[in-house]
């Protein structure tokens, strides 16, 4: 037998065990396993960016434990069963690939995102931007909107225009500033927005940068206190001039 469905099985059963015998589990309902969720979520997009991958193998871990936790307590309340969540994403993925299951012909990837967001408004949605949750957090989700609208042709023609709006927006934030307006914020998220536009165009995820900006900007500055720890001072008492000495000197080590 296929070792994978050894381990599938393995993993159903002891779900069907816990249910009935753990305390703990037994108390759980979707609500409560959302946030924990979210939070699994996280931990592997943090494995993920650390390129940690036998921590990324432990997160996906858990959440198939997720995935499998909510199927049960779908069954439980006669709403559907692990069967019915896998059969219907094998279905959509199949009427979603019209190019592999059909006769559809595709000359590249971006005719394939074109054909799915086509295939979706045929499925009943009556909006494009539709199926974006709401809950994402913004940079993800300025990601999502654009690359939904561009399924139907709703993009700038090349680079060059992205960055021209890039450059616009910038120009109209500073007007704002200079203004002292209440118009600021609207105008700096608008700046995001056309930086995650551009950043589409150089196929780079705008997360994935900032986060490993983030990242290496917690490094940097966790060696930059350990050094001014180990030299006796603490960095709270030094002023900024001093601060970015020992912070180029961390860059210049790397």
């Amino acid at each position: 037998m296929d070792n994978r469905l050894l381990a599938f099985e393995r993993l159903l059963n002891i779900m069907d065990e816990l249910r009935a015998q753990c305390p703990w589990d037994q108390k759980q309902t979707f609500e409560t396993l959302r946030n924990l969720t979210i939070e699994e979520t996280y931990e592997m997009a943090d494995a993920i960016t650390a390129q940690d991958y036998q921590s990324l193998k432990g997160e996906l871990g858990d959440l198939f434990l997720h995935l499998v936790f909510y199927s049960k307590i779908g069954q439980e309340q006669g709403l559907f069963d692990v069967t019915e969540v896998l059969n219907q994403i094998c279905d959509k993925l199949i009427y979603r690939h019209p190019h592999i299951y059909g006769d559809t012909v595709v000359k590249d990837e971006e005719e394939v995102k074109a054909n799915w967001e086509k295939l979706k408004l045929k499925e009943g949605k009556k909006s494009v931007l539709e199926g974006v949750p709401s809950s994402l957090p913004a940079l993800v989700k300025a990601t999502r909107i654009q690359e939904k609208v561009k399924g139907i042709g709703f993009e700038f023609a090349d680079a060059e225009d992205a960055w021209a709006k890039v450059q616009e927006e910038l120009s109209e934030l500073r007007h704002e500033i200079e203004l002292n307006s209440e118009r600021v914020e609207a105008e700096f998220g608008d700046v995001l927005f056309s930086l995650v536009n551009y950043a589409r165009f150089l196929n780079i995820s705008p997360e994935n940068a900032l986060a490993t900006t983030n990242q290496k900007f917690i490094g940097r500055f966790q060696k930059m206190e350990a050094l001014i720890s180990e030299q006796g001072m603490d960095i709270k008492e030094l002023d900024l001039a001093a601060m970015d000495n020992y912070w180029n000197k961390i860059k210049a080590q790397e």
